[in-house]
Parts: C-alpha cells; structure tokens; sequence
C-alpha cells in the first residue's frame, strides 16, 4: 500500500483505542468490560502492532521535546501483577529517556505526609516537552486508602475534615486538578490494567515458582487479593467519577500481557498524532548564521588538508 492510500494513523489504531477508552460521556460498568479480550488478533500480529508503535512513539517524542509547548502524563493503575511495570518498559522501550520520566508511588513518606494528598504527584508532573508516567499515583487515596480506612486516620488530616463524603471530594479535587493541567497543554491519559483474580492468580504462582522473579512476591499480596471485590468496586467507582474527555481512562485487558501493550501504545501514539507535532522552523536570521558557520567549517575543513599536503 503506498504512502498516501494508507489510512489516517488515528483510524488505523481506533480499533485498539475507542473500544476501552472511558471518558464520562456514557455509563460505566467495570464487569461489562473484558480482562481476556484481544481485539481480533493473535501474538505474532500484536507483536508487529507494539514495534510499529514503539517506532511512532520514538519519533512523536522527538518532536514534542524540540517542540516544548505541550507535555503528557500518563498514569498507571491496577491490582498486584496486572503488569504495569512490563507494559511501561516495553511500550517506551527505544524511546530517548531524556525525554520522559517514570514516577513510583510506593507508601507516603513522613514529610509527604506533611502535605495534602496531591502534592508528592504535583512535584513530579513533566515539564513542557516531556513525558511523564506515574505508576501508580494520586489515585491509590481513593483505592488503598478507602479500602483500608485506617490508613486515612494517619494522614493527618483534621478529624471534622474526614466525613462521609471524603472520597467523592477526593474525586472532585482530582478532576478539578486534570482539568487544570489540561487547560494549559498536559496531555493526560490513564489505564487501568483489568486483570482477573484468575489470571493474577497465575502469576502469583510463577513469581514463587521462578527464583529470579521471588522478589517481586509479598504475602502482603495475599493479604489484599482477599479483598478483591472491595478493590473492584471502589476501582469502578474511582473511574466513574473521575472519567473526563480531557482526562480519558482507558480499562486496559490485561490478561493478556501483550494485547495491554497494543492498547496502551495505540492509544499514546493516536493521542501525540492528534496534537500535530512539528520540529520547530529555524527563522531567516538563524539560517543566515547557520550559512556563515557552514562556510567557516568548509574553510577549516580546506586548511586542514592543505596542510596535511
């Protein structure tokens, strides 16, 4: 097919985006969504989907670090083992890693503690022509923190504060910051990696089963499958509230680890073409100077083998 009969980037990957992409415009219902699905391919053509992409994004990346006016953040969320850490490596694997950061969020230091909620994640946003990418973030005060209410009791926060209607203030505070950041040019996108208690099950198992992968095992783990159903309701509930056209999530199938990655790629890439990247124009000056310099480095060029001879 040549060049100019190939179909727009955008529709050639909405098969692999629009279907799992959730951005507060409709109802939303978790289990109505699929952990297994796999959009009509097998391995070996997702395979060439995620290098065609990593390509893309490789060179969508250049453009939006030379272009420096927009940024993006991306934001990673799912249960243990649903494979954040694997897709984030392989998605930007090739990419320039001057040009986007990978954030952890692990448990809140003393001095996090300190502050409000948001401000560990505020520190870390991308700067303008950068890509940031937060596995795990903000997000886990309306996950871990509600499932596990006793957490909330040592952040601190002044007692009249904590009502019953924290988590829908959360939610409020949460969009209100997204819109925020999208109005003055940060491309935000997050994914949550829909995995079955199934598959994470079978995983789990291959972590004690492999002695280089008993590290990433925890019986803290266990302890939080059991609560599996809490997790899913308030996942369904986080994103139901938090769902905005310019702070989309998009519920990732994750059983399959290489599907997640033809979803997450596709949709980082449609996201950059959208914004229309360009390297920037070199003004009639700057190529006035840069002709000058081209002459100066001919001539030394020329005297260097004239006096070779």
């Amino acid at each position: 097919m040549s060049k100019q009969s190939q179909p727009p980037l955008g529709d050639a990957l909405k098969p692999f985006v629009a279907p799992f992409r959730v951005d507060g415009t409709g109802e939303f219902h978790l289990k109505s969504h699929k952990t297994n699905e796999k959009g009509g391919l097998d391995k070996e053509k997702g395979e060439k989907i995620i290098e065609a992409n990593r390509k893309r994004l490789s060179d969508f990346q250049e453009k939006l670090y030379a272009q420096d006016r927009w940024s993006m953040l991306l934001v990673f969320q799912g249960m243990d083992a649903a494979g954040k850490d694997s897709a984030i490596k392989s998605v930007f694997e090739g990419v320039n890693p001057q040009g986007c950061e990978v954030t952890s969020f692990k448990q809140p230091s003393t001095k996090e503690l300190d502050h409000d909620f948001l401000w560990r994640s505020m520190i870390a946003l991308p700067e303008r022509g950068r890509i940031g990418i937060f596995n795990r973030s903000y997000y886990e005060e309306c996950l871990v923190v509600r499932v596990h209410p006793e957490i909330l009791g040592k952040q601190k926060i002044p007692k009249k504060l904590v009502t019953k209607n924290i988590w829908r203030e959360r939610f409020e505070d949460i969009s209100s910051m997204e819109r925020y950041l999208a109005r003055n040019g940060t491309v935000i996108l997050k994914f949550f990696l829909n995995i079955s208690r199934e598959e994470q099950r079978e995983r789990f198992l291959a972590r004690l089963e492999e002695p280089a992968k008993n590290w990433k095992f925890s019986l803290a783990d266990i302890a939080e499958r059991k609560l599996w159903a809490k997790y899913q309701a308030a996942y369904q509930d986080m994103i139901r509230h938090t769902s905005a056209r310019h702070a989309p999530w998009h519920v990732v199938p994750a059983d399959h680890k290489w599907f997640a990655r033809v979803v997450i790629g596709s949709t980082i890439v449609s996201a950059l073409d959208r914004l229309d990247l360009r390297f920037p124009e070199v003004d009639k000056a700057d190529r006035s100077e840069f002709a000058k310099v081209r002459e100066a480095l001919l001539a030394e060029e020329k005297a260097t083998k004239v006096a070779k001879k």
